[in-house]
């Protein structure tokens, strides 16, 4: 008799449970959703936030908005949302960088992934090989010919220290067995100024960032570092096509705090899925360069894993760290 009963209680708050669960994702969101962006606005990264934040809010009839919380290269505006309780109603939307801060620089208030809840990866942004115009070289190929015929001439700048473009520049040195001279600009701006200017060889960056210059032919764009060719520059070949299994992007997420109910992570990550399969937004952000990512929780928690054990490994064999 005992047994049933246990068993009746242990079914009934099960059900209750459940019955909770289902009630929570259903009345959410029942008030504004703050989407917390860590740097100024502008940029690619507002602007993709500030697109979805539009999307989510028609979508889920209620007002989202976004608030820019800038400065210690993303670590105020992430300190804000790894405090905000866990009830859907602070999110952060950022970019790679923010799982590659705590690899590079000697304190962060917080830890990826013990302080926050991966909801959706959003997009990934494919990187471009860009040179100087009067470089000699046209592709990957001569590039790495050219780097082996003048060994430690060859320079690439990187716009920020640990930054996807910064990794990705190392992760080319490792692959190729070339070398050349890091040099770190505050910014992606002045680094394609010494670009065009021919004070610098090279730089990778996003290809939104180059594809202006190389239409105007003040750069090449020798290759891009996705795993197939960017609709954006279909004509450029891939770094992998040469150098076979090297890929890297930057990419850009939603996260909230940790321990957010698993009904409105499965919501908000609906949500998202649904606003990145509209076409006015493919058609916005795929021309700049972007591949918009619509996926499972799960496959963001993966690929965010991934991702980081593999940076990890660039920044500890290239000694990255924020002087």
């Amino acid at each position: 008799m005992q047994r049933k009963t246990f068993l009746r209680a242990a079914l009934a708050a099960a059900a209750l449970s459940v019955a909770t669960t289902c009630a929570l994702a259903q009345s959410y969101p029942s008030r504004l959703v703050r989407i917390v962006i860590p740097f100024p606005p502008g940029g690619t990264l507002d602007t993709l936030g500030r697109a979805l934040a539009q999307k989510l809010s028609v979508q889920m009839h209620q007002p989202i908005v976004v608030e820019n919380r800038a400065g210690g290269n993303g670590i105020i505006g992430a300190d804000v949302v790894a405090k905000a309780p866990a009830d859907g109603y602070t999110l952060l939307f950022n970019a790679s960088t923010f799982t590659t801060a705590p690899m590079t620089m000697k304190s962060v208030p917080y830890s990826v992934t013990r302080d926050f809840t991966p909801i959706a990866l959003v997009a990934k942004a494919p990187l471009s090989v860009a040179v100087n115009k009067n470089l000699p070289v046209d592709d990957i190929p001569s590039l790495i010919a050219y780097a082996k015929a003048h060994p430690g001439k060859l320079t690439f700048a990187v716009g920020s220290i640990g930054s996807a473009g910064h990794l990705s520049t190392e992760l080319l040195r490792k692959a190729s067995n070339i070398e050349y001279t890091v040099v770190p600009y505050k910014g992606t701006a002045p680094a394609f100024q010494d670009l065009i200017g021919g004070q610098i060889d090279g730089f990778i960056d996003p290809i939104l960032g180059s594809l202006q210059y190389r239409k105007a032919g003040m750069l090449k764009v020798l290759a891009v570092t996705s795993a197939a060719r960017a609709p954006s520059l279909p004509d450029v070949p891939t770094v992998g096509e040469t150098l076979p299994g090297y890929e890297f992007y930057s990419w850009y997420g939603l996260w909230a705090p940790a321990n957010l109910p698993a009904a409105i992570t499965h919501k908000l990550n609906a949500e998202v899925n649904q606003a990145l399969a509209a076409k006015d937004m493919r058609d916005m952000f795929i021309p700049q360069g972007l591949l918009l990512t619509p996926g499972s929780v799960e496959d963001f928690v993966k690929f965010q894993n991934d991702d980081m054990a593999r940076s990890q490994k660039i920044v500890t064999e290239g000694h990255i760290h924020v002087e």
